[in-house]
């Protein structure tokens, strides 16, 4: 729905699609694979521990309409803006460091995009469910899992609860006891659970990097459940 660092807008159609009637992000973000296609007419939980991010959400599901949200300034390049929903759209990691930006040709053409993307698509989303948390708080249901979190070591960290902050270790087992169907992603360096490889993406000055996949079906070997 909105411009964020990380989100998988761009890959969302490589990732299983969903076998369950609920998808649960424990990892919310931008829910860019509950978004994707026909996938946000199912019923969609999203826990999101950043209560800059949650807020985003919690608006557009029980506040925005269409009309405010075409009410909304667009940005001029020059100018400063300190509102958190403006400055994700800079597209740099370093987004949530920053109290207020100076506004980039880069950022004011992402917010003309995201301002038209959720004014069109709005109604998508209202009966979606956000949780202010840790992924913890997600309710213990069959669903369709999508774990996306900080990745391991540097690329992790442009969040503004990074990766440092993760036990990933303890993430693994909790993912793995989630009833239903589980998507973990990570990055090239993520071994906590048997990611393979999903796809290399050319990035920019030549530089590539590598998303990674766990995928546990409904119908895996017990041995691929773990108890927390």
């Amino acid at each position: 729905m909105f411009y964020y660092y990380g989100r998988k807008k761009q890959i969302a159609k490589h990732y299983p699609s969903p076998n369950y009637e609920c998808i649960i992000e424990p990892f919310a973000g931008s829910a860019a694979y509950s978004f994707f296609s026909d996938n946000w007419r199912n019923q969609v939980i999203l826990i999101e521990k950043d209560p800059k991010v949650a807020s985003i959400w919690e608006w557009l599901i029980n506040e925005a309409t269409e009309q405010k949200i075409k009410n909304l300034p667009d940005l001029k390049v020059g100018e400063k803006s300190s509102e958190f929903l403006h400055i994700i759209h800079a597209a740099t990691k370093m987004a949530f460091k920053y109290k207020t930006i100076t506004v980039t040709p880069v950022l004011a053409r992402n917010w003309e995009i995201s301002k038209r993307v959720m004014a069109e698509n709005l109604q998508k989303i209202k009966h979606w469910q956000i949780i202010c948390g840790d992924y913890t708080m997600a309710p213990d249901i069959d669903a369709t899992w999508f774990i996306d979190p900080p990745y391991m070591s540097e690329p992790g960290m442009g969040y503004g609860f990074s990766s440092a902050l993760i036990n990933y270790e303890e993430l693994a087992k909790w993912s793995l006891s989630r009833p239903g169907e589980v998507i973990c992603c990570e990055g090239e360096y993520g071994d906590y659970l048997p990611f393979e490889t999903l796809l290399d993406l050319k990035g920019v000055a030549g530089k590539s990097s590598r998303e990674k996949m766990f995928y546990r079906s409904p119908h895996s070997p017990a041995q691929l459940r773990l108890v927390a």
